[in-house]
């Protein structure tokens, strides 16, 4: 059964985390981030959790619900254990993951609590040499949480604490079989804790499935019935697609702007447009599926440090991505859904903060755009037509008059991604594609015997020039006995099978 409950809170009068009970070492830690009040979903959740009680938290993206349940997590962690973890956090996403185990790791140094991040693409030695020395909070991905727990590498029967945060992505993408995997192996009689943006029907079904009496909390302003965040202005604009990359180029120059996050459908597009604001002057990374691990977090570390300010990404950074000073999202394209909407332009405007979403949408997607402004109640149901030259973009985001598609060299002062390296995580994930690779599809062949490569993937090294036809070695006389007469045998016609002088004899 499950209790459903929504709680307002009145930000004025907002609850320290001491006033919520809150251990004192925790809310040091977090005083000294400069975290002083709870916002809602947190001043709703930590009572209920404190107390043991299982949970199903909603409230809009980038209102704090790490803390809700990570604060509540770590006061449960026994500093005299044995080392084994009593807390499994499950994310969708390496980027989420990792963010969560930072947020996680900053609230609990001055406890001592330890924690670590398990996630795809990296090396395994680092992260079980750590379990080993003794964890007390993991953060992970599904598949490397099965692997290391198959390879009896991290043991899940201490766990007390389970959490899945960002539950509706791990159904979306398909982790609903190994999310009943992990379960199985950890402790039947644990405090389990469902957190998400949204919440479909999915979600309360796998509660009643892995909880025990939940309650579903719901926090939000008094009378607000939005999803998205007040504090985010949003501008939706029909647009061509031959002109989209210079209007971004000129919304890059609005002003007061600081950081930019631009949200695309696919990995080929993502790399494509970074390329080309890259040749207009801006300080650009990109992450999505086609770069290794490594690539990743550098766009990701040099963002955060503004060593870049502009971030292209596919959908992998929607969710997780919690960077100070992001005062810009755009959609570059229509997003698939009302969800993916919402988590995207949730990466501006967080923790009280202001941002601007700008979507673009194409001609043929107004169909999908009025589905989710329908299911958002939105005022943008027939998006504008708009172009680079459109005087309401001017006006609306406050970019000079006289602005171009390319960044005067007066204002190229940042450091660029190559100026933050390349971390050696010793990848576990696929290989990058080489240039005669890309055209063999998504993941660009196998690697295997069937492509004619050895079986790891690397093909034999030769410096001969390659033809067309394939190279036959033809037989050495020395290397056969009979290879001469073989090869002073004359080729002789035949008709019928006999041969063409015979037949001439008989004849006449």
């Amino acid at each position: 059964m499950t209790t459903d409950s929504v709680t307002a809170v009145d930000p004025t009068t907002a609850p320290t985390f001491a006033e919520l009970g809150t251990d004192p070492l925790i809310s040091a830690a977090l005083a000294a981030d400069g975290i002083h009040t709870a916002f809602p979903i947190q001043a709703a959740c930590i009572g209920l959790a404190l107390e043991g009680k299982d949970l199903i938290g909603q409230a809009k993206t980038g209102t704090g619900k790490t803390l809700g349940f990570g604060i509540p997590l770590l006061q449960r962690v026994d500093m005299t254990n044995d080392g084994r973890p009593q807390a499994l956090v499950i994310c969708p996403t390496r980027e989420l993951g990792l963010q969560v185990a930072t947020d996680l790791e900053r609230a609990g140094r001055e406890k001592g609590v330890r924690v670590l991040a398990v996630y795809g693409g990296r090396a395994y030695e680092p992260q079980i040499e750590a379990l080993k020395k003794g964890i007390d909070v993991v953060v992970g991905t599904p598949g490397r949480i099965i692997d290391l727990a198959q390879r009896r590498d991290m043991d899940l029967s201490q766990v007390k604490v389970l959490v899945l945060d960002e539950a509706d992505e791990m159904l979306d993408m398909g982790f609903l079989p190994d999310v009943e995997r992990i379960v199985a192996q950890v402790p039947a009689v644990r405090q389990t804790m469902l957190f998400s943006a949204t919440m479909p029907g999915t979600i309360l079904n796998l509660a009643r499935r892995y909880m025990t009496q939940p309650t579903h909390i719901r926090a939000g302003e008094i009378g607000d019935d939005n999803a998205t965040v007040d504090a985010i202005e949003q501008h939706v604009w029909r647009a061509h697609p031959m002109d989209k990359i210079e209007l971004v180029a000129r919304i890059l120059q609005a002003e007061g702007r600081e950081l930019v996050m631009i949200f695309t459908r696919t990995k080929r597009k993502a790399q494509k447009i970074c390329d080309e604001l890259t040749e207009r002057g801006f300080a650009v990374g990109t992450v999505h599926g086609d770069l290794g691990q490594g690539a990743r977090e550098q766009a990701l570390r040099a963002f955060r440090n503004g060593k870049v300010d502009v971030l292209v990404c596919t959908d992998v950074a929607a969710r997780g991505i919690d960077v100070d000073n992001v005062t810009h999202v755009i959609n570059y394209e229509c997003p698939d859904d009302e969800k993916t909407y919402l988590h995207r332009i949730g990466r501006t405007g967080r923790a009280g903060a202001t941002g601007t979403a700008v979507t673009l949408v194409d001609w043929e997607d107004i169909a999908r755009w009025q589905m989710i402004d329908r299911a958002l109640k939105l005022p943008f149901k027939d998006p504008i037509e708009t172009y680079s030259s459109s005087d309401h973009v001017y006006i609306g985001l406050k970019i000079p008059a006289g602005t171009t598609g390319k960044l005067p060299k007066s204002q190229r002062s940042r450091e660029g991604l190559s100026a933050e390296a390349v971390e050696d995580l010793g990848e576990t994930g696929k290989k990058p594609k080489s240039d005669g690779d890309r055209g063999r599809g998504r993941e660009g062949g196998r690697g295997g015997d069937k492509h004619g490569g050895h079986k790891d993937g690397h093909k034999k090294h030769d410096d001969r020039p390659k033809s067309d036809k394939p190279h036959v070695e033809k037989p050495k006389a020395d290397a056969d006995p009979d290879a001469k007469a073989k090869q002073a045998r004359q080729r002789r016609r035949t008709r019928g099978g006999q041969s063409a002088g015979s037949a001439s004899a008989t004849e006449s």
